[in-house]
């Protein structure tokens, strides 16, 4: 599957802008750090891009990623992607470990995606000029984007064998290149 299949079958699926936004976040980020590791950088997107194409029709546990790994292997997309998108799912991860560059990334990139959404838009500036220290100070206000798992901002980090602040600047630089596709520039 290349990028624009792979867009196709997002929008197919996804409707909510904000689901759409989150897919480009996370294909950046997963991007940036497949050329940062000399991985594919392709085929790291099309996973960021994919990995919640199917929440909104599959929102609840265990059908979110489960059902959508289904359409995935009946259009023939590449294992180590279904296999890396079932993995950033905590109740597949008996069967799918994070234990590839692939899936640590996926996961370690996810919710502080999400995250660092969340701060640019109570910026005036948005993603310009953002530090892993402004990210920081919001991570401990418990009630802003409460949804998002902090420990799991952690744990990315941690599976990535990068210090959090250092972790948090290259995602906020890899979002800040895909500013204009988030409405964040």
């Amino acid at each position: 599957m290349n990028r624009d299949e792979a867009w196709a079958l997002l929008n197919e699926y996804t409707k909510s802008e904000s689901l759409l936004k989150h897919a480009l976040a996370v294909e950046a980020a997963m991007r940036h750090y497949a050329a940062k590791q000399g991985e594919d950088a392709e085929r790291w997107g099309i996973t960021g891009l994919l990995h919640d194409f199917d929440y909104e029709r599959w929102p609840d546990i265990p059908d979110h990623t489960q059902e959508g790994a289904k359409i995935l292997r009946e259009r023939g997309v590449d294992e180590e992607i279904v296999g890396a998108i079932l993995s950033h799912a905590e109740w597949n991860q008996g069967d799918y470990p994070l234990d590839r560059p692939v899936r640590k990334t996926l996961f370690a990139v996810d919710e502080l995606c999400g995250f660092i959404v969340a701060v640019a838009y109570v910026r005036p500036e948005k993603l310009a000029g953002m530090t892993p220290k402004s990210v920081r100070k919001k991570m401990k206000a418990k009630g802003f984007a409460a949804g998002v798992k902090r420990e799991d901002i952690v744990q990315g980090a941690e599976l990535m064998e990068a210090e959090l602040n250092n972790h948090i600047g290259e995602v906020i630089a890899a979002l800040q290149g895909a500013s204009s596709a988030l409405g964040l520039d």
